[in-house]
């Protein structure tokens, strides 16, 4: 599997492949049709040359013929014979015997005619008497190895022939010899070989820049853009929903690769609308969760609260009766200790008083009972618990600020109990300014919740980070007022959570704290704000 893996081929080097291979192919053939075009039009040329050499043998001997002047013919013959790339040339009559030749040791000999320079002519039974131009050429190699073309000139009985005195030849006689000129084609060989060398030399380089061309087209055409496509593929499928494909032309791939990017966006908004959801719904499981946790705190705290208060407070209620009636009477009477006396009785009854607000606070802590709720203007509930705690935040030197927004929707509450958490929360957030700050208050409305809110902001020493996880829970408390309970934050989270709200606080050590309280709207009013 890893091994095919490895030797894979891509479709850009499957269209190189092809594109090379029938580039090679294209000009392999062309060449070689080349080649052999050029070959025989040098040979076309060669045979033409060598039939003008014969035709001037003719010509040039026909008066020496005509004189039977022999030596003169022979003169002629060797002067012609001498020229470059001329083999040999010879003169002889029909029967094979040479009377003529540039080579003198040829001369009143017989033509072999088995030979391959004239085995086309006698080849029957009687030999040819006319050959046309292409059939009196032939090659084949002499004796030495090399290529040579011989060419035939047949000696035609013309009647100036056949009329002459010095050897008179029958009228009937067609023929009465022939001329043989045989050239070398080592020039020619050399030609054709430099051709061949330099057409080979040129192909090589087509085929290279042809196939260089198209692997460049393929790469930057085809392969690129398919690499591109894949590489976003796999970064698409390992989560980056964020990658774009550069669309590089107007063509099917630029299509592809547009298509590519909007698929890859409706994929990102698909999963970032799940993602959403996922996270509302985590939202909503961690508050159930963290609701299910206080109410079990809930319900055991209540459980305490009702056996503290059937077991402690009457006998509470005794004590602090006794101690005030005692106390009373003491200060009737003139004795030596009463003001000691009467300050023990102070003490009893303060702790008892205490002990009382306590078991009060437990209890309405634990209380379960359905709340008295109606639709309620949220600034009417913030402008009473302002003016609760107005003459105390002026007398801590504490400036208020009031952001109230106008036509809130109303919310579905108790009056009373929310009321109840905002006043925690000023008188908290005073507390937290000790040598006087800033307390801003104000009141806003979310649509996309459908929530009221109110957020209470102070500019005292906030809240370390380790200790902001746990103030909410019961009887925790970092005052060192020996009266704090620590019940505060945990009824006016208690309180919220009854009404299906939710409180949080964001804090910052050394510059304040934020809480904010939010209620859901009544749910004629967010029917309307839906629609």
């Amino acid at each position: 599997m890893n091994l095919r893996a490895t030797f894979r081929l891509g479709l850009a080097a499957k269209l190189a492949i092809c594109v090379i291979a029938s580039t090679a192919a294209f000009f392999a053939l062309f060449g070689y049709l080349n080649l052999r075009s050029e070959r025989r039009y040098s040979q076309d040329l060669v045979e033409q040359s060598a039939n003008r050499v014969t035709d001037v043998i003719v010509r040039s001997t026909h008066y020496e013929m005509l004189r039977n002047d022999r030596e003169a013919l022979y003169n002629v013959i060797q002067e012609l014979g001498s020229e470059p790339g001329i083999q040999r040339i010879r003169v002889f009559n029909k029967e094979g015997f040479i009377t003529y030749s540039t080579h003198a040791q040829e001369v009143k000999t017989v033509v072999d005619k088995t030979a391959e320079g004239c085995i086309g002519c006698h080849a029957q039974s009687a030999p040819r008497e006319h050959l046309n131009r292409r059939d009196r050429a032939r090659y084949f190699t002499d004796n030495e190895g090399h290529r040579v073309l011989g060419v035939m000139r047949a000696i035609d009985n013309a009647p100036e022939c056949s009329n002459a005195a010095c050897h008179v030849h029958q009228a009937g006689q067609r023929v009465l010899g022939v001329i043989d000129a045989v050239l070398s084609l080592e020039v020619v060989e050399g030609q054709i070989k430099q051709h061949q060398a330099n057409l080979t030399w040129f192909l090589v380089g087509a085929i290279m820049f042809g196939c260089g061309a198209a692997v460049l087209f393929m790469w930057v055409v085809v392969y690129r853009p398919v690499k591109e496509l894949m590489d976003g593929t796999h970064r698409v499928a390992g989560g980056d929903l964020e990658y774009r494909l550069p669309v590089r032309s107007d063509d099917e791939l630029g299509d592809l690769a547009a298509s590519f990017n909007k698929m890859t966006a409706e994929v990102a908004g698909v999963q970032a609308h799940i993602e959403e959801q996922v996270r509302r719904k985590t939202a909503e499981l961690e508050r159930v969760h963290k609701t299910l946790l206080r109410s079990e705190k809930m319900a055991s705290i209540g459980k305490l609260a009702a056996t503290v208060a059937h077991e402690i407070n009457n006998p509470l209620f005794g004590i602090l009766t006794y101690a005030r009636l005692v106390l009373r009477e003491l200060l009737k009477h003139e004795l030596p200790e009463r003001d000691e006396m009467a300050e023990q009785l102070q003490t009893i009854e303060r702790e008892s008083k205490r002990c009382g607000d306590l078991v009060k606070n437990l209890l309405t802590f634990s209380r379960q009972a359905p709340s008295n709720r109606e639709p309620n203007d949220l600034n009417t509930i913030v402008e009473r618990a302002v003016l609760l705690v107005k003459h105390k935040l002026a007398m801590q030197n504490i400036e208020l600020v009031e952001r109230l927004a106008e036509h809130l929707p109303p919310v579905e509450c108790d009056a009373n109990q929310i009321q109840q958490v905002i006043l925690v929360l000023m008188v908290n957030a005073s507390e937290a300014m000790p040598k006087g700050g800033k307390l801003e208050i104000a009141t806003e409305f979310d649509a996309a919740s459908e929530q009221g809110s109110v957020r209470v902001k102070d500019t005292g020493s906030g809240i370390p980070a380790d200790v902001l996880s746990r103030i909410f829970d019961p009887f925790f408390t970092t005052k060192e007022d020996q009266n704090r309970t620590g019940l505060g934050l945990a009824v006016a989270h208690s309180i919220v959570e009854q009404h299906a709200g939710e409180i949080s606080v964001r804090s910052t050590p050394g510059e304040g704290t934020e809480f904010q309280v939010s209620l859901p709207v009544t749910a004629a009013v967010a029917t309307g704000v839906s629609k």
